[in-house]
Protein backbone atom coordinates (compact mmCIF):
# COMPACT_ATOMS: atom_id res chain seq x y z
CA UNK A 1 0.00 0.00 0.00
CA UNK A 2 1.48 3.34 -1.01
CA UNK A 3 1.67 6.27 1.36
CA UNK A 4 -1.58 8.08 1.91
CA UNK A 5 -3.63 5.90 -0.43
CA UNK A 6 -5.57 3.87 2.10
CA UNK A 7 -8.72 5.83 1.27
CA UNK A 8 -8.72 4.12 -2.13
CA UNK A 9 -9.42 0.80 -0.45
CA UNK A 10 -12.48 2.13 1.33
CA UNK A 11 -15.88 0.61 0.81
CA UNK A 12 -18.82 0.23 3.16
CA UNK A 13 -18.45 -3.52 3.51
CA UNK A 14 -14.69 -3.32 3.88
CA UNK A 15 -15.05 -0.75 6.66
CA UNK A 16 -17.66 -2.90 8.40
CA UNK A 17 -15.35 -5.92 8.34
CA UNK A 18 -12.26 -3.96 9.39
CA UNK A 19 -14.06 -2.45 12.35
CA UNK A 20 -15.52 -5.81 13.34
CA UNK A 21 -12.01 -7.30 13.38
CA UNK A 22 -10.66 -4.28 15.31
CA UNK A 23 -13.30 -4.50 18.02
CA UNK A 24 -13.62 -8.28 18.18
CA UNK A 25 -10.14 -9.64 17.48
CA UNK A 26 -9.29 -12.45 17.35
CA UNK A 27 -12.37 -13.30 15.29
CA UNK A 28 -13.20 -15.85 12.60
CA UNK A 29 -14.63 -15.25 9.14
CA UNK A 30 -17.74 -17.17 10.13
CA UNK A 31 -18.28 -15.00 13.19
CA UNK A 32 -17.88 -11.84 11.11
CA UNK A 33 -20.51 -13.08 8.67
CA UNK A 34 -22.86 -13.93 11.51
CA UNK A 35 -22.48 -10.59 13.29
CA UNK A 36 -22.58 -8.35 10.20
CA UNK A 37 -25.21 -10.19 8.07
CA UNK A 38 -22.74 -10.14 5.16
CA UNK A 39 -22.58 -13.37 3.18
CA UNK A 40 -19.66 -15.74 3.87
CA UNK A 41 -18.34 -15.39 0.27
CA UNK A 42 -18.35 -11.58 0.63
CA UNK A 43 -16.51 -11.78 3.94
CA UNK A 44 -13.95 -14.22 2.56
CA UNK A 45 -13.33 -12.08 -0.52
CA UNK A 46 -12.85 -8.85 1.44
CA UNK A 47 -10.71 -10.53 4.11
CA UNK A 48 -8.50 -11.88 1.32
CA UNK A 49 -8.01 -8.30 0.05
CA UNK A 50 -7.27 -7.01 3.54
CA UNK A 51 -4.66 -9.72 4.12
CA UNK A 52 -3.04 -8.95 0.75
CA UNK A 53 -2.96 -5.26 1.65
CA UNK A 54 -1.26 -6.14 4.93
CA UNK A 55 -3.73 -4.56 7.31
CA UNK A 56 -5.18 -7.87 8.53
CA UNK A 57 -3.27 -10.99 9.52
CA UNK A 58 -4.24 -14.55 10.35
CA UNK A 59 -3.49 -16.10 13.72
CA UNK A 60 -3.31 -19.63 15.00
CA UNK A 61 -6.44 -21.72 14.79
CA UNK A 62 -9.36 -21.00 17.10
CA UNK A 63 -11.45 -23.49 19.06
CA UNK A 64 -13.48 -26.01 17.10
CA UNK A 65 -17.22 -26.35 17.64
CA UNK A 66 -17.48 -29.71 15.93
CA UNK A 67 -15.87 -29.06 12.58
CA UNK A 68 -12.52 -27.82 11.34
CA UNK A 69 -10.83 -25.30 13.61
CA UNK A 70 -11.34 -21.74 12.28
CA UNK A 71 -8.44 -19.46 11.40
CA UNK A 72 -8.68 -16.30 13.49
CA UNK A 73 -8.18 -12.76 12.17
CA UNK A 74 -6.44 -9.80 13.79
CA UNK A 75 -5.48 -6.27 12.79
CA UNK A 76 -1.82 -6.09 11.77
CA UNK A 77 -1.24 -3.07 14.00
CA UNK A 78 2.47 -2.63 13.38
CA UNK A 79 2.23 -2.83 9.57
CA UNK A 80 1.17 0.81 9.17
CA UNK A 81 1.89 4.08 10.92
CA UNK A 82 0.27 7.46 11.46
CA UNK A 83 1.94 10.78 12.24
CA UNK A 84 0.09 12.62 15.01
CA UNK A 85 0.71 16.32 15.63
CA UNK A 86 -0.25 18.50 18.58
CA UNK A 87 0.19 22.01 17.20
CA UNK A 88 0.43 24.79 19.74
CA UNK A 89 0.06 26.96 21.51
CA UNK A 90 3.55 26.70 23.02
CA UNK A 91 5.13 23.93 20.97
CA UNK A 92 4.60 21.52 18.11
CA UNK A 93 4.77 17.92 19.24
CA UNK A 94 4.84 15.01 16.78
CA UNK A 95 4.61 11.27 17.26
CA UNK A 96 4.81 8.26 15.01
CA UNK A 97 2.30 5.64 16.16
CA UNK A 98 1.01 2.33 14.84
CA UNK A 99 -2.64 1.38 14.43
CA UNK A 100 -2.92 0.40 18.11
CA UNK A 101 -1.69 3.81 19.27
CA UNK A 102 1.74 2.54 20.31
CA UNK A 103 4.21 5.40 19.96
CA UNK A 104 7.55 4.61 18.29
CA UNK A 105 9.07 8.07 17.77
CA UNK A 106 8.41 11.56 19.05
CA UNK A 107 9.77 15.06 18.62
CA UNK A 108 8.98 18.52 19.97
CA UNK A 109 9.83 22.01 18.72
CA UNK A 110 8.99 25.12 20.80
CA UNK A 111 6.93 27.92 19.27
CA UNK A 112 8.61 31.20 20.14
CA UNK A 113 7.82 34.64 18.74
CA UNK A 114 5.70 33.30 15.88
CA UNK A 115 4.57 36.30 13.85
CA UNK A 116 3.20 34.86 10.60
CA UNK A 117 1.35 31.90 9.12
CA UNK A 118 4.39 31.11 6.99
CA UNK A 119 6.65 30.90 10.03
CA UNK A 120 4.24 28.59 11.83
CA UNK A 121 3.81 26.34 8.78
CA UNK A 122 7.57 26.15 8.28
CA UNK A 123 8.05 24.80 11.83
CA UNK A 124 5.11 22.41 11.38
CA UNK A 125 6.54 20.97 8.16
CA UNK A 126 10.01 20.62 9.70
CA UNK A 127 8.57 18.78 12.72
CA UNK A 128 6.78 16.26 10.52
CA UNK A 129 9.77 15.87 8.22
CA UNK A 130 11.95 15.06 11.24
CA UNK A 131 9.59 12.26 12.29
CA UNK A 132 9.34 10.84 8.79
CA UNK A 133 13.13 10.65 8.50
CA UNK A 134 13.06 8.17 11.37
CA UNK A 135 10.75 5.75 9.58
CA UNK A 136 12.57 2.89 7.87
CA UNK A 137 9.71 2.20 5.47
CA UNK A 138 8.00 5.48 4.71
CA UNK A 139 5.56 3.66 2.45
CA UNK A 140 3.82 2.39 5.59
CA UNK A 141 2.79 5.87 6.79
CA UNK A 142 -0.86 6.22 5.87
CA UNK A 143 -1.43 9.84 6.82
CA UNK A 144 -0.99 12.79 9.16
CA UNK A 145 -3.42 13.98 11.81
CA UNK A 146 -3.06 17.50 13.20
CA UNK A 147 -4.67 18.69 16.44
CA UNK A 148 -4.66 22.50 16.33
CA UNK A 149 -5.63 24.86 19.12
CA UNK A 150 -8.36 27.39 18.40
CA UNK A 151 -11.15 27.29 15.82
CA UNK A 152 -10.64 24.87 12.93
CA UNK A 153 -12.58 24.40 9.68
CA UNK A 154 -12.33 20.62 9.48
CA UNK A 155 -13.56 20.43 5.87
CA UNK A 156 -10.78 22.61 4.48
CA UNK A 157 -8.27 21.83 7.23
CA UNK A 158 -7.82 25.55 7.91
CA UNK A 159 -7.03 27.08 11.28
CA UNK A 160 -9.54 29.93 11.29
CA UNK A 161 -8.43 31.44 14.59
CA UNK A 162 -5.35 30.49 16.62
CA UNK A 163 -5.81 32.94 19.51
CA UNK A 164 -2.68 32.12 21.51
CA UNK A 165 -0.53 32.64 18.42
CA UNK A 166 -2.63 35.59 17.23
CA UNK A 167 -2.87 34.06 13.76
CA UNK A 168 -5.80 33.49 11.41
CA UNK A 169 -6.64 31.48 8.31
CA UNK A 170 -3.65 29.13 8.36
CA UNK A 171 -3.93 26.66 5.42
CA UNK A 172 -2.64 23.62 7.31
CA UNK A 173 -4.19 20.84 5.21
CA UNK A 174 -3.33 22.42 1.86
CA UNK A 175 0.26 23.07 2.89
CA UNK A 176 0.86 19.56 4.25
CA UNK A 177 -0.82 17.85 1.29
CA UNK A 178 1.44 19.74 -1.09
CA UNK A 179 4.50 18.95 1.00
CA UNK A 180 3.94 15.27 1.82
CA UNK A 181 1.39 13.99 -0.75
CA UNK A 182 -0.62 12.00 1.76
CA UNK A 183 -3.94 12.12 3.59
CA UNK A 184 -4.15 15.04 6.05
CA UNK A 185 -6.78 15.51 8.76
CA UNK A 186 -6.96 18.68 10.87
CA UNK A 187 -9.08 19.07 14.00
CA UNK A 188 -9.44 21.28 17.05
CA UNK A 189 -7.11 20.01 19.78
CA UNK A 190 -9.75 19.51 22.47
CA UNK A 191 -11.97 17.55 20.09
CA UNK A 192 -8.97 15.51 19.00
CA UNK A 193 -8.26 14.75 22.65
CA UNK A 194 -11.84 13.50 23.03
CA UNK A 195 -11.39 11.18 20.06
CA UNK A 196 -8.11 9.92 21.50
CA UNK A 197 -9.85 9.12 24.78
CA UNK A 198 -12.60 7.31 22.89
CA UNK A 199 -10.11 5.15 20.96
CA UNK A 200 -7.30 4.61 23.45
CA UNK A 201 -8.50 5.66 26.92
CA UNK A 202 -9.80 2.25 28.04
CA UNK A 203 -13.19 3.64 29.00
CA UNK A 204 -15.10 0.64 27.69
CA UNK A 205 -17.95 0.66 25.19
CA UNK A 206 -19.68 4.03 25.41
CA UNK A 207 -22.44 5.68 23.42
CA UNK A 208 -21.44 9.15 24.61
CA UNK A 209 -18.40 10.79 26.15
CA UNK A 210 -17.39 14.34 27.01
CA UNK A 211 -13.67 15.05 27.26
CA UNK A 212 -12.56 18.39 28.71
CA UNK A 213 -9.05 19.77 28.37
CA UNK A 214 -8.07 22.04 31.28
CA UNK A 215 -4.76 23.70 30.48
CA UNK A 216 -3.73 27.03 29.00
CA UNK A 217 -7.32 27.19 27.77
CA UNK A 218 -10.48 25.19 28.34
CA UNK A 219 -11.92 23.18 25.48
CA UNK A 220 -13.93 20.02 25.07
CA UNK A 221 -15.00 17.38 22.61
CA UNK A 222 -18.17 15.35 22.45
CA UNK A 223 -18.02 11.82 21.04
CA UNK A 224 -21.37 10.23 20.21
CA UNK A 225 -21.45 6.65 18.92
CA UNK A 226 -17.75 6.88 18.11
CA UNK A 227 -18.09 10.11 16.11
CA UNK A 228 -17.02 13.63 17.01
CA UNK A 229 -19.85 16.14 17.21
CA UNK A 230 -18.90 19.43 15.55
CA UNK A 231 -22.10 21.49 15.67
CA UNK A 232 -23.61 23.61 12.92
CA UNK A 233 -20.67 26.04 12.62
CA UNK A 234 -17.82 23.86 13.90
CA UNK A 235 -17.67 25.45 17.37
CA UNK A 236 -19.12 22.61 19.44
CA UNK A 237 -16.90 22.03 22.46
CA UNK A 238 -15.95 25.64 23.19
CA UNK A 239 -17.00 25.12 26.80
CA UNK A 240 -14.30 27.46 28.08
CA UNK A 241 -16.51 30.32 26.94
CA UNK A 242 -19.53 29.16 28.91
CA UNK A 243 -20.54 32.03 31.20
CA UNK A 244 -20.16 31.16 34.88
CA UNK A 245 -20.29 34.69 36.34
CA UNK A 246 -21.87 37.53 34.34
CA UNK A 247 -19.94 40.05 36.43
CA UNK A 248 -16.63 38.16 36.45
CA UNK A 249 -13.26 38.88 34.89
CA UNK A 250 -13.04 39.76 31.20
CA UNK A 251 -12.09 36.73 29.10
CA UNK A 252 -9.84 36.87 26.02
CA UNK A 253 -13.03 36.44 23.97
CA UNK A 254 -14.34 39.76 25.32
CA UNK A 255 -17.11 38.35 27.50
CA UNK A 256 -17.12 38.35 31.28
CA UNK A 257 -16.92 35.41 33.64
CA UNK A 258 -16.22 32.59 31.17
CA UNK A 259 -15.22 29.23 32.65
CA UNK A 260 -11.79 29.87 31.13
CA UNK A 261 -11.26 32.83 33.48
CA UNK A 262 -11.44 30.41 36.43
CA UNK A 263 -10.12 27.05 35.29
CA UNK A 264 -6.87 27.56 33.36
CA UNK A 265 -3.42 27.26 34.86
CA UNK A 266 -2.81 30.98 34.43
CA UNK A 267 -6.16 31.90 36.03
CA UNK A 268 -5.37 29.73 39.06
CA UNK A 269 -1.88 31.25 39.31
CA UNK A 270 -3.26 34.78 39.13
CA UNK A 271 -5.75 34.08 41.88
CA UNK A 272 -2.97 32.64 44.03
CA UNK A 273 -0.51 35.44 43.27
CA UNK A 274 2.21 33.11 41.99
CA UNK A 275 3.87 32.46 38.64
CA UNK A 276 2.15 29.27 37.48
CA UNK A 277 -0.53 26.71 38.18
CA UNK A 278 2.22 24.16 38.75
CA UNK A 279 3.53 26.29 41.61
CA UNK A 280 0.08 26.41 43.21
CA UNK A 281 -0.05 22.61 43.06
CA UNK A 282 3.45 22.31 44.52
CA UNK A 283 2.66 24.64 47.41
CA UNK A 284 -0.59 22.81 48.12
CA UNK A 285 1.33 19.52 48.21
CA UNK A 286 3.78 21.04 50.69
CA UNK A 287 0.88 21.48 53.10
CA UNK A 288 -0.02 25.11 52.47
CA UNK A 289 -3.78 25.14 53.05
CA UNK A 290 -4.26 28.48 51.28
CA UNK A 291 -3.24 27.01 47.94
CA UNK A 292 -5.08 23.75 48.53
CA UNK A 293 -8.23 25.80 49.13
CA UNK A 294 -7.74 27.70 45.87
CA UNK A 295 -7.55 24.42 43.96
CA UNK A 296 -10.61 23.04 45.74
CA UNK A 297 -12.56 26.22 44.92
CA UNK A 298 -11.45 25.92 41.30
CA UNK A 299 -12.80 22.38 41.32
CA UNK A 300 -16.16 23.66 42.54
CA UNK A 301 -16.35 26.17 39.69
CA UNK A 302 -15.43 23.47 37.16
CA UNK A 303 -18.14 21.34 38.74
CA UNK A 304 -20.71 24.06 38.03
CA UNK A 305 -19.66 24.11 34.38
CA UNK A 306 -19.75 20.32 34.11
CA UNK A 307 -23.19 20.17 35.73
CA UNK A 308 -24.46 22.54 33.03
CA UNK A 309 -22.98 20.25 30.38
CA UNK A 310 -24.47 17.15 32.00
CA UNK A 311 -27.89 18.76 31.79
CA UNK A 312 -27.38 19.59 28.10
CA UNK A 313 -25.44 16.58 26.78
CA UNK A 314 -26.00 13.90 29.44
CA UNK A 315 -22.77 11.95 28.64
CA UNK A 316 -22.07 8.56 30.15
CA UNK A 317 -18.56 9.62 31.15
CA UNK A 318 -16.68 12.91 31.48
CA UNK A 319 -12.91 12.66 31.05
CA UNK A 320 -10.68 15.48 32.30
CA UNK A 321 -7.23 16.11 30.86
CA UNK A 322 -4.65 18.87 30.61
CA UNK A 323 -2.26 20.38 33.13
CA UNK A 324 -4.93 21.52 35.61
CA UNK A 325 -6.28 17.95 35.81
CA UNK A 326 -2.97 16.90 37.36
CA UNK A 327 -4.23 18.58 40.54
CA UNK A 328 -6.90 15.90 40.69
CA UNK A 329 -6.54 15.13 44.39
CA UNK A 330 -7.73 18.68 45.13
CA UNK A 331 -10.11 19.46 42.28
CA UNK A 332 -11.80 16.11 41.58
CA UNK A 333 -13.56 15.71 44.97
CA UNK A 334 -14.88 19.28 44.66
CA UNK A 335 -16.07 18.62 41.11
CA UNK A 336 -17.89 15.47 42.16
CA UNK A 337 -19.43 17.10 45.22
CA UNK A 338 -20.69 20.05 43.16
CA UNK A 339 -22.26 17.77 40.55
CA UNK A 340 -23.91 15.75 43.32
CA UNK A 341 -25.33 18.93 44.85
CA UNK A 342 -26.51 20.48 41.58
CA UNK A 343 -27.44 17.56 39.35
CA UNK A 344 -31.10 17.54 38.31
CA UNK A 345 -31.68 13.80 38.71
CA UNK A 346 -30.08 10.93 40.57
CA UNK A 347 -28.50 9.70 37.32
CA UNK A 348 -27.12 13.17 36.56
CA UNK A 349 -25.65 13.40 40.05
CA UNK A 350 -23.88 10.06 39.51
CA UNK A 351 -22.31 10.93 36.16
CA UNK A 352 -18.86 9.38 36.13
CA UNK A 353 -16.02 11.93 36.07
CA UNK A 354 -12.50 10.56 35.61
CA UNK A 355 -8.99 11.83 34.91
CA UNK A 356 -7.42 10.86 31.58
CA UNK A 357 -5.18 7.79 31.61
CA UNK A 358 -3.37 9.10 28.53
CA UNK A 359 -1.83 12.10 30.26
CA UNK A 360 0.11 14.48 28.05
CA UNK A 361 -0.28 12.14 25.06
CA UNK A 362 -4.07 12.38 24.90
CA UNK A 363 -4.15 15.07 22.21
CA UNK A 364 -1.34 13.48 20.19
CA UNK A 365 -3.15 10.14 20.20
CA UNK A 366 -6.31 11.97 19.25
CA UNK A 367 -4.51 13.31 16.20
CA UNK A 368 -3.55 9.72 15.36
CA UNK A 369 -7.16 8.62 15.82
CA UNK A 370 -8.30 11.15 13.18
CA UNK A 371 -6.74 8.87 10.58
CA UNK A 372 -7.95 5.66 12.21
CA UNK A 373 -11.55 6.83 12.01
CA UNK A 374 -11.07 7.25 8.28
CA UNK A 375 -9.49 3.83 7.96
CA UNK A 376 -11.79 1.74 10.14
CA UNK A 377 -15.10 3.55 10.00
Amino acid sequence: MKRGTFQLMKSVNKSIILNKIRTGEPISRAQIAKETTLTPPTVSSIVKELIEEGIVRESELGESKGGRKPTMLLINHSAFFVVGVDAGPNKIGCVLADLSGKIYERTSIPLQEITSNEQFLSILVESIRTILKRVDQKGNVIGIGVAMHGVVDVETGTSLVAPNLQLRDIPIKETLENEFQMVIKVENDARAMALGESWFGNHGSLNSMLAVNLGSGVGAGVVINGKLYHGAQDIAGEVGHMTIDMHGEVCECGNRGCLQTFATGSAIAEQAGVDSGEEVFRLANEGNEKYATILKETGAVIGVGLTNLIHIINPQVIVLGGGVAKSQKYILPSIQQTIEERGLTKAAKETKVVISNLGDDATLLGAVALLLVELFE
